[in-house]
């Protein structure tokens, strides 16, 4: 494949494992198993060991099956590298592990996945400051920063109530002070988003979700885009300053995150996730056309109290998302009337399927505030908007007439 060409966005993921050679002319990167790579000459083994020249040297530090999944999402990002991590709550755990001590300071957007909610929680008992603000608006970023903010870390799309980040702004401003800018990509992919457009230095991915696609592998993943001069960060040890300062982050980042914590992705699960980025482009086309039908549908319902989906012209970042994204995604999230139960209604569906991913194929549906949120408690879930009754729903690819007939049909008859 001519490495000096430019390939459309799917050509390239179909094409990248054949950019080096694959053992037997295989199509796919097999999958290579072995926790253990031997070297015939043993100084060549110490020279991988010591980072001199490329290898492997212990499955939990690096695999070729894995390997090649990272040079897929490096590209997919436009990258200069990535780390892939057993889950992407172990890639968001990784910056934590690998680059914030006991005194740091950070500013997150306060509109967070759950699990994140409970990682920030974990660092603050740790001794890491968190400021968790508004991100809707880069002036409560700004008005948050500290001399020791170490990094700013936002959602693109916020799950579940979607509330879209002032990423451009909010990159504008990290630039300007030397701050890191870490931006979760998982509910945009880089099929509809790439953060490095808006200068985020590292970016997140939940494999698990759109990029695998199809609900069969965890996985999460790093890419260091190249926009942040490591040079500018404090806290990198001298044992990875051995390589010019582009590669500090990375290195320290795998060091920490994936040899010393062990958050290392399985070869079998890196196998999965690439089989399914091939079809992400297409997946996306699909389930963003569904989620804007289904989500509109919905809206024009009186029985439907609310539906909050950045495609909607309701939405408060509606002209924000359309400008920075190339579809505005296969999530949302609404809310019934008063007086209508929502575990009724959710009973009530045949195609939407209770359960708690997103970026499957299928379309999936969950009582938020009694589940993924309820450990945080009724004072922050309110905080954060989110209503008893809201109902989250990730999109899939089924047919669009016949999400539509379950998802009016599941409503309960209009009271004349």
């Amino acid at each position: 494949m001519n490495d000096q060409k430019k390939f459309g966005f799917t050509t390239t993921i179909l094409h990248n494992d054949r950019r080096k050679a694959i053992e037997h002319g295989s199509l796919h990167k097999p999958i290579h198993t072995s926790v253990a790579f031997g070297y015939n000459d043993a100084r060549q083994l110490a020279s991988v060991f010591q980072g001199k020249e490329p290898g492997f040297r212990y499955g939990r530090q690096g695999n070729p099956t894995v390997a090649a999944l990272e040079e897929k999402v490096t590209r997919m990002e436009d990258g200069v590298a990535s780390i892939c991590f057993a889950t992407g709550m172990a890639a968001i755990g990784a910056i934590f592990q690998g680059l914030l001590r006991a005194g740091d300071h950070m500013v997150s957007s306060s509109f967070l996945f759950g699990n994140t909610n409970s990682m920030w929680q974990t660092v603050a008992g740790q001794g890491v400051d968190v400021a968790l603000v508004d991100a809707t608006d880069v002036a409560n970023v700004a008005a948050a920063l500290r001399a020791n903010t170490r990094l700013v870390f936002v959602e693109t799309i916020a799950n579940p109530r979607t509330q879209v980040a002032d990423l451009a702004r909010i990159g504008a401003l990290c630039r300007e002070r030397g701050i890191l800018f870490v931006v979760d990509n998982t509910m945009t992919s880089p099929y509809l988003f790439r953060p490095k457009s808006v200068g985020a230095g590292l970016v997140v991915n939940a494999l698990t979700k759109s990029i695998g696609g199809h609900g069969i592998a965890l996985g999460g993943s790093l890419t260091d885009t190249g926009a942040y001069d490591w040079a500018l960060y404090p806290h990198i040890a001298p044992a990875y300053k051995r390589n010019p300062p582009a590669q500090w982050g990375m290195a320290q980042l795998r060091a920490k995150g994936v040899r010393d914590f062990g958050a290392s992705l399985a070869p079998e699960a890196a196998h999965h996730i690439a089989l399914g980025a091939e079809t992400l482009a297409l997946r996306l086309e699909r389930s963003s056309a569904n989620a804007l039908a289904l989500a509109q549908m919905l809206e024009a319902d009186p029985r439907v109290a609310k539906v909050h989906y950045p495609g909607l012209a309701s939405h408060p970042q509606h002209a924000l998302a359309g400008a920075l994204f190339r579809a505005y995604g296969s999530l949302f999230s609404f809310e019934l009337n008063d007086g209508i139960d929502c575990f009724d209604y959710l009973n009530r569906l045949e195609l939407g399927i209770a359960a708690s991913n997103l970026g499957d194929t299928r379309t999936l549906v969950i009582p938020v505030a009694h589940t993924i949120f309820f450990e945080m408690g009724a004072e922050r879930r309110a905080s954060m908007g989110i209503a008893e009754s809201l109902i989250r729903v990730s999109v899939g690819i089924e047919d669009t007439a016949d999400l539509l007939d379950d998802f009016r049909q599941a409503l309960p008859a209009e009271s004349h």
